[in-house]
């Protein structure tokens, strides 16, 4: 089942997993949610404000979210939209998995469906992005493709929501972050979900393109692009609200490292 990296490469997707993802969330997520929230906002009087709850379509659909800067982002989506039927991420192999504790975490609470650059091709997205959608799940995925740049402005978007835009015939959900660049007591985040979006439309297109022609490359170009423009100005907007002025006290700033 499932892609590989290479021949002798580590499996990534559904060869990963050894299974087809569902829609229910197991107990240990469940728990760590409520330790997380209470950490959170009764010890860490964290404010996190939501906007656009009525902008949900029914599932399945793709959340395409930015800003990316942290660990603590997939935690504030599954905070964020209801917790079933689950996310799944597609995510990068080695920063989700540097240690082995973290490995074993990550699977027994699932959610996670790895890729890697090395001999990394979009087949292999593609394919585990196909069977979130056959089982009625939400996909997550992070546009920018790393966790790089400054807390306020997006970085360049990678082409490959453009593709799984197109290849799923979805709706996407654009998302729009800030304040989650790092922790401290009394921090502010921000989280703004926007109107679902057609990738057809979004692309300039009447039908789904052949897989692997020039118009679906254009058609991905132009999602990607169009992607990124809708979520600029609200990124922009929630990051004022979110930043706090350089001589602010930021106790228990730590938090932010424990995962690095």
């Amino acid at each position: 089942m499932g892609s590989r990296t290479g021949r002798s490469g580590p499996p990534e997707g559904l060869a990963w997993l050894g299974r087809e993802p569902g829609t229910r969330v197991p107990l240990l997520l469940r728990l760590t949610a409520l330790l997380a929230r209470f950490l959170a906002y009764r010890l860490g009087r964290l404010t996190l404000r939501i906007e656009g709850h009525e902008n949900r379509p029914a599932p399945p659909f793709i959340i395409a979210a930015a800003i990316h800067r942290s660990w603590l982002d997939a935690l504030v989506l599954i905070e964020v939209f209801p917790f079933e039927p689950r996310i799944w991420f597609i995510a990068s192999g080695p920063a989700a998995f540097r240690t082995p504790v973290r490995t074993l975490f990550l699977r027994a609470i699932g959610g996670v469906l790895p890729v890697y650059r090395g001999g990394y091709t979009i087949e292999s997205s593609v394919e585990s992005a196909r069977a979130v959608v056959r089982a009625g799940a939400l996909l997550g995925f992070f546009p920018e493709g790393s966790r790089k740049g400054p807390p306020d402005a997006l970085q360049p978007f990678r082409g490959g929501i453009g593709y799984l835009a197109l290849r799923m015939g979805v709706p996407v959900v654009p998302v729009a972050f800030a304040g989650t660049k790092e922790l401290y007591l009394g921090k502010r985040i921000a989280v703004r979900i926007l109107p679902p979006v057609d990738p057809l439309s979004l692309a300039g297109l009447g039908a789904t393109p052949p897989e692997g022609s020039r118009e679906e490359r254009d058609g991905a170009h132009r999602i990607t692009a169009g992607l990124r423009d809708l979520l600029e100005p609200h990124v922009l907007q929630l990051a004022a609200w979110t930043t706090d002025p350089p001589d602010h006290p930021r106790r228990l700033r730590w938090v932010s490292h424990l995962f690095p």
